[in-house]
């Protein structure tokens, strides 16, 4: 079953346009279509399926971030990826603030919340789903939930949503519970695609951030500033991820040609797309392929 979103999430308008037709290359080969709003210009999946059937969307090997064990070769290649990408998320965060609690929002398998704990952090996790939730209770029986309602008088110094926002159903309700959990002077750090991205214009219906409809939204840096500032949050810093070019344009090139697992030559255009993308993004306004948002409260 599907549910038609009749107004836009950012900024309540009933002025809606579709404005992409995207397939499903992970999981089921649907398409879906993209709605932008004619106001403030925020994209959007819709129809969307309902948040209880969400979850068959996840359910394949080859969506890694909700997999531990993983052994084809390009799994090797994210996990490697990965454990590199854990140290320097942590780096970012003690940019910003000290060491206090964490709560890692979506944690998926809960690497992040373990690699932060081994560094001094008092790490707490949230992930609805049921398979990488059980991986994580696997080191941390008690501190993952299932959901923010469960978390009670806890709050925390700070909160990370990495490559989360954009999969959460009800987006508003969210932002608001997150920002009743976090300290006065509390830092979160919200990892999101942009759309505007180099790759995103390169690659069109076949970028792999379209991800749909496991990511019901779409940012770039207006929307996602426009969004933030709505739940009173400052964007204090935008931090680009480098890295991102390179495995989005990996599964776009796969997506683009067809393939079920990409070949020497397509890990080699993907590596030479997301260098074009990055050295792009630098010159035009740091569009990278995704951005770190830092936020605090107003």
């Amino acid at each position: 079953m599907f549910e038609k979103i009749k107004h836009c999430p950012v900024c309540d308008s009933a002025l809606l346009d579709q404005a992409y037709i995207v397939k499903d290359h992970m999981v089921t080969e649907e398409s879906f279509a993209i709605s932008r709003c004619r106001t403030c210009s925020f994209l959007f999946t819709n129809p969307r399926p309902i948040e209880s059937e969400l979850g068959k969307y996840y359910d394949s090997e080859r969506y890694l971030s909700h997999n531990k064990k993983t052994t084809s070769l390009f799994a090797g290649i994210y996990n490697l990826a990965r454990t590199r990408a854990l140290k320097q998320k942590l780096a970012w965060l003690e940019r910003y603030t000290s060491k206090g609690k964490l709560l890692d929002y979506g944690c998926g398998v809960g690497l992040f919340m373990q690699f932060a704990q081994s560094r001094g952090w008092q790490s707490y996790g949230m992930e609805p789903n049921e398979s990488a939730r059980k991986q994580a209770q696997e080191n941390h029986a008690n501190l993952v939930w299932k959901s923010l309602e469960e978390i009670e008088k806890k709050k925390f110094d700070a909160i990370t949503l990495f490559h989360v926002l954009e999969h959460i159903p009800d987006l508003n309700k969210t932002l608001k519970g997150l920002r009743k959990k976090l300290q006065k002077e509390g830092i979160m750090l919200v990892a999101l695609p942009n759309t505007d991205a180099p790759d995103a214009e390169q690659y069109r219906e076949y970028w792999a951030a379209w991800d749909v409809p496991r990511h019901l939204y779409h940012f770039n840096s207006y929307t996602a500033t426009l969004l933030f500032k709505k739940h009173k949050f400052s964007v204090i810093d935008t931090i680009p991820m480098q890295m991102d070019a390179y495995y989005v344009s990996l599964l776009s090139e796969q997506y683009q040609k067809g393939q079920s697992a990409p070949n020497l030559s397509t890990y080699w255009q993907a590596f030479w797309s997301g260098r074009r993308s990055n050295r792009l993004a630098k010159r035009n306004n740091g569009n990278y392929s995704s951005l770190v948002y830092v936020l605090k409260k107003k």
